[in-house]
């Protein structure tokens, strides 16, 4: 199993999604931004990193939304989704194909990543709180 972490960035009713790169896996899908969680260390740590990395930002990590486990091939991907609040810079695509601001409708349209699915109502319920 892949434990991997993902940021939920909600700003004026809008999510931040990024477009997966044509060199990634699942290239042309959209996502929540994260990455791996390395061995000993913490979701928080690890999505503050995988974020700084991968958009310049960095972010004050909040509660867990909701997580998925999904099987793709041979191994399991085991995704926890976590409130993130922006406190320095301006997202930029490093890794990404582009970086896009989702309102509700929008986040039920794009063509998602398999490991972001499962968590689609919960993202919609995020942007219209």
């Amino acid at each position: 199993m892949i434990r991997v972490v993902a940021g939920i960035v909600v700003e004026d009713g809008r999510m931040m999604v990024a477009l997966r790169g044509p060199t990634m896996a699942h290239a042309g899908q959209w996502e929540l931004p994260g990455g791996k969680v390395e061995p000993g260390e913490a979701d928080a740590t690890a999505l503050a990193r995988e974020l700084a990395e991968e958009l310049g930002i960095q972010v004050e990590v909040g509660e867990r939304v909701g997580t998925s486990e999904v099987p793709i091939g041979p191994r399991t991907i085991q995704m926890h989704a976590y409130r993130c609040r922006i406190v320095a810079g301006r997202p930029t695509a490093a890794e990404h194909a582009r970086i896009a601001w989702a309102d509700a409708a929008e986040l039920e349209q794009l063509a998602w990543a398999p490991a972001d699915v499962p968590l689609i109502p919960l993202l919609v319920r995020e942007v219209t709180c």
